[in-house]
C-alpha cells in the first residue's frame, strides 16, 4: 500500500515537470496496465538508480569542495616526500645502523627487478598498463565475483595507483561513510598521480611506501629484513613471498606463519605464470622449492658501534638544528634519508668489540668468584646501595602509583617472577626466575667497561665501545667522568717538562706528613720507601710520593692548564692530590691527553663524523673534518718526545707497571703507556699508543661501591691492560694492518737523547739488548736501600 502511495506521488510529479516525452509516459501506461508488477520494478530501479546518481554528484561536489578535507593537488603530487631513515657509514663502506621513525630506505627503479614488477602486477592490478588509476571492469570483476559468487581469489577492485593513493594519504573517519567518501578520494587522487608519474615511477613510489610488517616499509627494508639482499638481487620466489605479504602482512608472514606464507607465495607465481610472466614449467619447479629466508632483524640495541650510534644520534640532532635546508627547515636524521660517514673503522670496532666482550667475560667471573669468598662482601656493593635502587626500579613505581600499600610492595618484590636478564658469561639473554631484589642485586655486582682507539695523527675516532650490552645499560662509559688514578702522572710530568725542569733531576722517595694540608700523607702501594729517583724511574714505576713533591714544585695551577691544553676539559680540582690521579674525567678526555704526547706536542681535534649528504648525494655544508695543521701545540716535540720515552719504559722494563703487556702482546711492538687504578681498586684504566693509534680502556662497577676486594686483581694492570692487550693482538695480527708492523716512532734528536742520557740511561739505538735501563740513584748509607718493584699505584 505504501508503495502504490509512493508511486502515485512520483506519477504526480512526473506529470507536473513532464521530464518525459508523451510517447513514453503512453507506453509506460500501455505497460503498465499489461504487466504492472514489472512495470513498478522498472520504475523503482530508475528510481534507485537517480538517487544514486544525485548522490554520486553530491559526494563529488562536496569532495572536490574540500568539505571532507583539501585534496592534493597535481603541484603537491610532484613533491612526494616520505619519511626516510638515515643511514651510518665506517670510514671502509659499512653499514652501521639507521635512525629512522618508519624504517624505509628508497629504491630506485633500477633497483626494482622485473620479476618483483610481474608478481606485483600479477597479484594486484593485472590491467594496470591499459587504465588510467581506476579500472572499471575490476569493479565489475569485484561485484561479481568477490561478493556475488565469493571467490577470495579473485582480486581485489583498488588498482596499484589507488593502493599507493591510500598509502601516502592514509584513510579519515566520517561516520557511517567512512568507505565511500575515503574509495572516491583514493580514485580522484591516483588520476591525479597517474597524470603526474610514468607507470613505472607508480611501480616505485608503490613499492617504496608500502609496509611489509611491525616497523618495516619499503621494498628495500623488506629484502633486507628477510632474505638480506639487495631488491635487485631478489628472484622470482622471494619477490612471491614480499608480494604475497600485502594481501596480510601478520596472516602471511614468512617467519609467524611459514605454511600460509608458502601457500600464498604460490598463488602468487600462479597469477604471474597465467599473466605469461612465468612458463608452466617454471611454475611447477618454483613452487617445489621452500620457503629459504635469511631474517636479519637490525634494531637500534643490535649490531656494532651501538653505543657509538647512540652518541652520534644525540650530538647530530644537536648539531643539525644549527643547520638549515634551502627551504629554511631543518633537518631531521629521522626521516630525512641522510647519509652520515664517520671515521669508525669497522674492523677495528669489531676487534674492539670482541676484546672487550672476551676479558669482561673473565674479569666478571674472577670478580664472582673471589669476592664471593670474602666474609660479609657484598657483590653488589652494600645494603644502602641496594635499597636506594630498588627504590628507583620501575616496579616499585608503578606499584606506588597504584597506591600499594609498603606490605604488598615489600611482598612483591621478595616473590620470583619470570623475567629475561642479561647472561654475563654469553652476553644473551636468558629467561629465568628471579625475584624483583635479586635481579636489581645482579645488575648491581655486573662490572662495566669503556674502549676507544684514535688515529692521533689525524684526530679520527676509529673504535668505541661504550659498554658490555646496549640493550640492558645504555650509559656509555667513555663519557662518564671516573677518577683516573696514575693515568694523570704523564699530564704532570708533561708541565714538568715543558716548566723546564731537568728530567734527570733526582727526587728522594720518603714518606712526608704535609702539615699545610692538614696532616696529608700520600703513600706508595706497598708502603716502602728510600732510594731516589728521576722523573723516568718514578713514573716507571709510579712512586707517589714523588708525583706529589712534583707537583708542589711545578705549582698546580700549572699543571692543570697542561691538561687543559691537552684536551680534558671536566673541571679539575685545585689540590695537590690531582698528581695522584684525585680528579674524576673521562675515557675521551685521557685518549685525547695521550694522543697529544703521541703527536709530538699537538692535540688532535678527536672527531668522528667526515661528513653528511642529503638523500639526493649533496653534502651537507657546515660539517666536516678538521685540518690537522690546525691542531693546536700543547707542548714541544722534545717534550713530547721524552714522555714518550719514558712511558715506553713503563711497557718495556720489568720494573714498569705495565711489563706484563708484553707478555700478552704475541708481536713485538712499539708501545707508549700507562696503568691507573683509583682508590680501593674501584677503576682500573689503561691509557697508551704505538706508532699508529691511541687507545684506552676503564673497568669499574657502575656504581663505586661496587669494587675488587683485592687489589692484584682490581688493578689497571689487571682489568683494562687485557682488555688493550686482546685489542691489539687482533689489529697486529690482521692481514688488513699487518704494514703497520714495520712502523717505528719518531726518532729523538740528538739534544733530546743527550738531556735524557742520565744515570744509566741507554740510545735505544746504540743498544741492541733489552736491558734494564733503571733510572734510581742508590741512597745514602742511612736510607732504606732501593725499593722492591711497586706494581701498582693506589690512589
Amino acid at each position: 500500500m505504501q508503495f502504490d502511495v509512493l508511486l502515485s506521488n512520483v506519477k504526480g510529479l512526473l506529470r507536473k515537470l513532464n521530464p518525459i516525452p508523451v510517447s513514453w509516459r503512453e507506453r509506460y501506461k500501455a505497460f503498465s496496465q499489461r504487466k504492472p508488477l514489472l512495470a513498478k520494478i522498472a520504475l523503482g530501479a530508475v528510481i534507485a538508480f537517480s538517487t544514486l546518481f544525485l548522490l554520486l554528484v553530491l559526494l563529488l561536489f562536496l569532495l572536490f569542495s574540500g568539505s571532507f578535507g583539501p585534496l592534493p593537488t597535481v603541484e603537491s603530487l610532484k613533491k612526494i616526500d616520505h619519511n626516510l631513515a638515515s643511514e651510518v657509514y665506517s670510514s671502509d663502506g659499512v653499514l652501521l645502523g639507521r635512525y629512522y621513525i618508519e624504517n624505509r630506505l628508497p629504491a630506485s627503479m633500477e633497483e626494482i627487478p622485473e620479476c618483483l614488477k610481474q608478481a606485483l602486477i600479477a597479484a594486484e592490478d593485472a590491467r594496470f598498463y591499459k587504465h588510467h588509476g581506476i579500472d572499471y571492469r575490476a569493479l565489475g570483476r569485484v561485484f561479481v565475483k568477490s561478493i556475488m559468487m565469493q571467490e577470495d581469489e579473485s582480486g581485489g577492485g583498488s588498482t596499484i595507483t589507488q593502493q599507493l593513493a591510500k598509502n601516502l594519504f592514509p584513510r579519515k573517519k566520517f561516520w557511517f561513510f567512512s568507505l565511500p567518501i575515503n574509495k572516491a578520494k583514493e580514485m580522484v587522487i591516483a588520476t591525479r598521480l597517474e597524470k603526474v608519474y610514468t607507470k613505472e615511477e607508480i611501480i616505485a613510489l608503490y613499492l617504496n611506501t608500502i609496509p611489509f610488517s611491525g616497523n618495516v616499509f619499503g621494498i628495500k627494508t623488506a629484502a633486507s629484513r628477510f632474505f638480506n639482499i639487495e631488491p635487485s638481487k631478489l628472484k622470482p620466489e622471494q619477490a612471491a613471498v614480499l608480494v604475497g605479504m600485502l594481501k596480510a602482512t601478520t596472516a602471511y608472514h614468512p617467519i609467524k606463519n611459514p605454511e600460509r606464507s608458502k601457500k600464498r607465495r604460490n598463488a602468487v607465481m600462479a597469477r604471474m605464470e597465467r599473466n605469461g610472466f612465468l612458463t608452466k614449467q617454471e611454475l611447477d619447479s618454483l613452487q617445489e622449492l621452500p620457503l629459504k629466508l635469511d631474517y636479519k632483524v637490525r634494531t637500534h640495541n643490535e649490531g656494532i658501534g651501538t653505543h657509538f650510534r647512540e652518541h652520534l644520534r644525540l650530538q647530530l640532532e644537536e648539531e643539525l638544528e644549527k643547520l638549515t635546508k634551502p627551504d629554511g627547515s631543518a633537518y631531521n636524521i629521522y626521516t630525512d634519508g641522510l647519509k652520515i660517514y664517520t671515521t669508525i673503522d669497522s674492523r677495528l670496532q669489531q676487534f674492539a668489540e670482541n676484546a672487550t666482550e672476551e676479558e669482561m667475560r673473565k674479569i666478571q667471573g674472577n670478580y664472582f668468584k673471589f669476592n664471593g669468598k670474602e666474609k660479609d662482601a657484598r657483590l653488589y656493593g652494600n645494603d644502602n646501595l641496594l635499597n636506594q635502587q630498588v627504590k628507583l626500579s620501575d616496579r616499585v613505581r608503578i606499584m606506588q602509583g597504584r597506591k600499594a600499600s609498603k606490605k604488598e610492595i615489600a611482598e612483591a618484590l621478595k616473590t620470583p617472577a619470570k623475567m629475561t636478564i642479561l647472561n654475563w658469561k654469553t652476553g644473551l639473554d636468558v629467561d629465568t626466575m628471579l625475584s624483583p631484589v635479586d635481579s636489581v642485586k645482579y645488575y648491581l655486582s655486573l662490572l662495566n667497561t669503556g674502549f676507544m682507539a684514535a688515529d692521533y695523527k689525524t684526530g679520527k675516532v676509529l673504535a668505541w665501545v661504550g659498554g658490555i650490552n646496549f640493550k640492558y645499560n645504555k650509559f656509555d662509559h667513555i663519557k662518564s667522568r671516573r677518577q683516573v688514578g696514575s693515568t694523570f702522572k704523564p699530564v704532570l710530568y708533561s708541565q714538568a717538562l715543558e716548566g723546564g725542569m731537568d728530567p734527570c733531576k733526582n727526587w728522594h722517595n720518603e714518606h712526608i706528613t704535609y702539615e699545610e694540608f692538614e696532616g696529608w700523607a700520600p703513600k706508595n702501594v706497598d708502603d716502602e720507601y728510600g732510594g731516589y729517583y728521576n722523573m723516568e724511574g718514578a713514573l716507571k714505576r709510579s712512586i707517589n710520593t714523588i708525583a706529589v713533591q712534583v707537583i708542589l714544585e711545578v705549582k698546580v695551577d700549572s699543571v692543570r692548564n697542561m691538561a687543559q691544553k691537552m684536551g680534558i676539559s671536566s673541571p679539575i680540582p685545585k689540590e695537590a692530590g690531582i698528581a695522584l690521579g684525585g680528579v674524576d674525567l673521562t675515557l675521551f678526555e685521557m685518549v685525547n691527553a695521550f694522543s697529544t704526547i703521541a703527536n709530538r706536542g699537538k692535540r688532535p681535534v678527536l672527531h668522528y663524523v667526515t661528513k653528511i649528504e642529503t638523500n639526493d648525494g649533496e653534502v651537507i655544508k657546515g660539517i666536516g673534518t678538521p685540518n690537522p695543521k690546525s691542531f693546536t701545540k700543547a707542548m714541544s716535540e722534545m717534550h713530547a718526545d721524552m714522555m714518550r720515552s719514558f712511558l715506553q719504559k713503563v711497557v718495556d722494563s720489568d720494573h714498569g707497571t705495565a711489563h706484563r703487556l708484553r707478555k700478552q702482546l704475541k708481536q713485538k711492538l712499539r708501545i707508549a703507556a700507562k696503568t691507573g687504578t683509583s682508590n680501593d681498586n674501584r677503576d682500573g684504566w689503561f691509557i697508551g699508543f704505538t706508532p699508529d693509534i691511541c687507545f684506552g680502556a676503564w673497568v669499574g662497577g657502575e656504581h663505586q661501591q661496587v669494587r675488587f676486594l683485592d687489589t692484584k686483581l682490581g688493578q689497571g694492570s689487571s682489568t683494562a691492560l687485557p682488555i688493550c692487550s686482546n685489542f691489539l693482538n687482533q689489529v697486529y695480527g690482521s692481514k688488513a694492518f699487518e704494514k703497520w708492523l714495520k712502523n717505528d716512532f719518531p726518532e729523538m734528536d740528538s739534544i733530546t737523547l743527550d738531556r735524557l742520557d742520565c744515570y744509566g740511561f741507554r740510545h735505544p739505538k746504540n743498544d741492541s739488548t733489552d736491558v734494564e735501563m733503571d733510572s734510581i740513584i742508590a741512597a745514602p748509607a742511612t736510607a732504606t736501600p732501593v725499593v722492591n718493584e711497586v706494581k701498582e699505584e693506589q690512589f
